[in-house]
């Protein structure tokens, strides 16, 4: 286990003592197998932030926490990876607590290990559920800020939130199904990940808001609890699909899309129109193959850059300046899929 890190840097970054990263190193007995894999976890992210230690100004150590897909993790810890070497002169190290299908009480833990061990601040993905809502009061106080990330936990002490508009999504995404189904007969399903996300439930109220009054006469189902999980999204539509011969069109919220278009094959039917969010690899290739119409796009990189410089602001590194505005939507179609995907 090579590394150039102090023991104290490694200590901070796992939320351990000095003596456990000490036992790890060296191979002493006396640690919990969980507790060895988060000391080679908080290695591996230095390593993969070193070019950012290696640059000089104030200093900044905070956690992201997300209860989301693989996917979208992985999406958050690559932009916000990127964007800390753009943070000059500040130094930002992040430390990351990244799960899918999180239990509430493991999601709420880890928040209160946070609000022990000390944090510059937390980026926060999560369920807008009164649990949350008090963990982040027991951040705020112990003077740990928390911005939120995509999806808000407004009834808290959060310092801001960061994301598109989540009502403006969803009725983006009614104006692109109505036009698209035209005067053609059927119902759209909305499906999402959890009841509990409060920008899911923000982007379903949008749409249907906005349906009703595009096209007041048009069925739309709820379709709730995949966790934005394939197989779990697949049996879900393969239902609705049973239940509903007519249904047309998919507004994706919550992800799982390629098992929401299994579900279609193997009822050999296909939706007129499909829209989902993020250009992730699995969209990305169901969009180039026509499978999906179009999908809602925000730049997580410039999401993540603005949480951390909301967080310098809180800690007086950087002046106060207006509140910012909501990240841009892009609309996304096979022809306009940015290079590089």
């Amino acid at each position: 286990m090579a590394h150039p890190f102090t023991v104290r840097e490694i200590a901070r970054q796992a939320g351990v003592s000095d003596a456990t990263v000490d036992r790890v190193l060296h191979g002493r007995p006396g640690v919990r197998a969980v507790t060895a894999g988060q000391v080679r976890r908080a290695i591996q992210e230095l390593e993969s932030q070193r070019h950012q230690l290696g640059l000089t100004g104030r200093r900044f150590l905070i956690d992201v926490v997300s209860d989301a897909p693989a996917r979208f993790n992985t999406a958050v810890r690559r932009a916000l990876e990127n964007e800390l070497p753009l943070l000059r002169p500040a130094v930002f190290r992040a430390r990351f607590h990244l799960h899918e299908d999180w239990t509430l009480a493991g999601c709420v833990a880890q928040l209160d290990r946070i609000a022990t061990h000390g944090s510059h601040g937390v980026v926060l993905k999560a369920p807008d559920v009164p649990e949350v809502a008090a963990a982040v009061e027991r951040l705020h106080a112990q003077a740990i800020p928390v911005v939120t990330l995509a999806t808000d936990v407004p009834v808290s002490r959060r310092l801001a939130y960061v994301g598109i508009d989540n009502r403006a999504a969803g009725a983006t995404a009614a104006y692109l199904v109505s036009q698209w189904l035209g005067g053609q007969p059927g119902s759209v399903a909305v499906t999402v990940s959890s009841d509990a996300f409060r920008g899911e439930e923000e982007r379903e109220m949008g749409f249907r808001t906005a349906m009703r009054q595009l096209e007041p006469d048009r069925p739309v189902s709820y379709l709730a609890g995949s966790n934005g999980l394939d197989a779990n999204a697949r049996d879900i539509m393969a239902r609705a699909l049973a239940d509903d011969e007519g249904l047309a069109a998919v507004y994706s919220i919550g992800g799982g899309n390629a098992g929401l278009l299994a579900a279609f094959a193997e009822a050999e039917r296909t939706p007129a129109v499909f829209i989902g969010h993020d250009l992730n690899p699995d969209n990305v290739r169901l969009l180039r193959e026509g499978r999906i119409s179009a999908l809602l796009h925000h730049d997580l990189r410039q999401d993540l850059n603005r949480c951390c410089r909301i967080l310098m602001r809180h800690h007086g590194a950087l002046p106060e300046d207006q509140a910012g505005e909501a990240s841009k939507i892009d609309v996304v179609t096979p022809h306009n899929i940015p290079a590089g995907l």
